[in-house]
């Protein structure tokens, strides 16, 4: 029952924070920017993309999706040229007319933390770890490796900002080092010999 407890006041704790950090403190808005002349890109990528949702890359390697791995390998080797010679990225576009659900969002992102909180836990009850400090750094040890497993690999292959990554890896990694504070406060000390047996 403790470890029920000790995820629910974790899962509360983080999001808590979390919402301080997004709504409080500038570490939401690190490395995010406006477009420029937004009305004429949005235009653009409207008549463009037009109501195809989706994830994109651009700029593509220009092959279709049926293409064979020797057409796709082939185009590869010309990306080195398009990159360098047009704008790079990637792009989130949603068509027009999708609903602005900040409740939804809001407590998506509560269940969320709150899985990952009731997870760690469950995780450090999996170990022998008997102090304090060791229960606080276990979980701090699980939020950097949290933190580290898709924000680094965005940074290093998609070019996400060093601000917005080094924000965002803060955040988690915070988050976490107060779950292990409350989780480490929950849970009853054991003597070492009890968590041997």
């Amino acid at each position: 029952m403790k470890l029920l407890v000790a995820g629910l006041l974790g899962g509360i704790v983080m999001f808590i924070w979390t919402s301080i950090a997004h709504m409080a403190l500038p570490l939401g808005e690190a490395g995010i920017g406006e477009i420029p002349n937004e009305s004429a890109v949005l235009s653009s990528m409207q008549s463009t993309i037009g109501e195809h949702s989706g994830l994109y890359v651009f700029p593509g390697p220009g092959v279709g999706k049926n293409a064979t791995r020797q057409e796709k390998n082939d185009a590869m080797k010309h990306m080195v040229e398009k990159m360098a010679a047009n704008p790079s990225g990637i792009l989130m576009y949603h068509a027009p007319g999708r609903p602005f659900t900040f409740g939804k969002w809001l407590g998506i992102e509560f269940g969320t933390e709150l899985f990952e909180a009731i997870l760690v836990v469950f995780l450090l009850a999996q170990t022998r770890i008997t102090t304090f400090a060791g229960r606080v750094g276990f979980v701090l040890v699980a939020g950097i490796l949290a933190a580290i497993t898709t924000n680094v690999s965005y940074w290093n292959w998609y070019g996400f900002p060093s601000a917005y990554t080094a924000g965002y890896m803060f955040i988690q990694i915070v988050g976490f080092f107060l779950v292990g504070i409350v989780t480490a406060l929950v849970l009853p000390m054991r003597a070492p010999t009890d968590a041997i047996r």
